[in-house]
């Protein structure tokens, strides 16, 4: 790969995380409206919510040994293409039977997208000698703000059928408009060697590891509360019309955008440690913020706070791991991003049980707490920084 190249690579995967976001971002007004398509209750979606995490869970547990046998590139390209086309799927699904395996592709096909542009991201840090992790998140975020916020105007104005396409022609276009300048790793031999052996390793067993995983796990958690319950907290809550719902996850993931674009210089500048421990407190008060917000003009500005946290610990996160000492990137990516992405698809899924019982108000506050767990163990991604050794 030559610098040029490079280059080209970074803007290309920054298109990839665009769309992964544009995606994510277009489905959160859609969730509340699956309760009155489907005549269920919100146990009901939470179990829903469920099996889309587990879908991409579950599908995230190979990510990384497909990663290491194919190279992220072709993963990237064949995940990325199939998922801009997984939104219509759920939409028109007509009756559950039909929706619980929608919601588990849909699940199975961002996980995979995620995994394997997070890997190719980590590789054009190296070929460029320089962090693009979190603008990379920020454009990831930037999507999720476009998705969010035009995604819910467009179903107020004509439908939840009519975004669902619409959503799947632009992701497509994006993701083709990029493939051909999409560079990474070479693929693994066919026969392993001892360079190659530990890519085939299905999950690593270093404990180390597995508490970034927990680190990004009690991330991610906010993440997907915000993600898949703030539209209908507002709603349900706080009397909000179906365009000033969709504003609060739209203005988390803005204020994410500011952050994440900002986040390489900030971390360059304080390291990684200090990045996240602050970071971790800032979410928390935003989060604790939202859950006593008397109204939604509040509440939504106190998730704009949540995402102005939130922005960078996940991406200090992934370079840690992408960086972490004897694990080849793609399973090291895989295996944090697998219990990282059980926060934002598979939690939310019990934060819906919970809530139910004790109501997001309270739900929301403890929520809080886990991001001052991980400000305190921000000690363990010291690793991140290792890229401006080589810069």
């Amino acid at each position: 790969m030559t610098m040029t190249e490079a280059r080209r690579a970074r803007w290309a995967v920054a298109v990839m995380f665009t769309a992964a976001g544009f995606v994510m971002g277009a489905w959160a007004p859609q969730i509340p409206l699956l309760l009155p398509r489907h005549e269920i209750t919100e146990f009901t979606l939470g179990i829903l919510i469920l099996v889309l995490g587990v879908g991409a869970v579950g599908a995230m547990l190979f990510t990384g040994r497909l990663i290491g046998r194919f190279g992220s590139v072709a993963v990237l390209r064949g995940f990325a293409l199939s998922a801009s086309a997984a939104l219509p799927v759920v939409v028109f699904s007509p009756s559950m039977p039909v929706l619980v395996p929608a919601m588990a592709l849909l699940g199975a096909l961002i996980g995979c997208m995620d995994v394997a542009m997070n890997a190719n991201a980590v590789e054009v840090e190296r070929r460029l000698g320089r962090a693009i992790m979190s603008s990379s998140h920020g454009f990831w975020s930037l999507g999720g703000f476009v998705g969010g916020s035009a995604g819910a105007w467009v179903i107020a104005h004509w439908g939840a059928e009519v975004q669902a396409i619409l959503v799947a022609m632009v992701t497509a276009a994006m993701v083709v408009a990029v493939m051909p300048i999409l560079r990474g790793e070479a693929p693994a031999p066919a026969i392993p060697t001892i360079g190659t052996r530990e890519k085939r390793i299905l999950l690593p067993r270093d404990a180390g590891l597995w508490l970034l995983g927990a680190m990004a796990l009690l991330s991610m958690v906010p993440e997907g509360a915000v993600l898949d319950w703030a539209a209908l907290y507002l709603q349900k809550d706080m009397g909000s019309d179906v365009f000033r719902s969709g504003l609060g996850f739209a203005f988390f993931a803005g204020a994410m955008a500011i952050m994440r674009f900002a986040g390489d210089g900030v971390r360059n500048r304080f390291g990684a440690v200090l990045t996240l421990r602050i970071s971790g407190l800032v979410a928390a008060a935003g989060m604790m913020l939202a859950a006593v917000a008397p109204g939604d003009t509040l509440a939504i500005a106190a998730f704009f706070i949540t995402g102005l946290g939130v922005a960078n610990m996940v991406p200090i996160l992934f370079s840690a791991a992408g960086n972490y000492p004897g694990v080849a990137s793609g399973t090291a990516i895989a295996a944090v991003t697998m219990i990282g992405y059980a926060g934002i698809l598979v939690a939310p899924a019990s934060i819906g049980f919970v809530a139910e019982v004790i109501g997001f108000r309270v739900t929301y506050a403890v929520l809080s707490l886990l991001l001052i767990v991980v400000a305190l163990l921000s000690g363990r991604t010291a690793g991140a920084d290792e890229l401006r050794a080589v810069a």
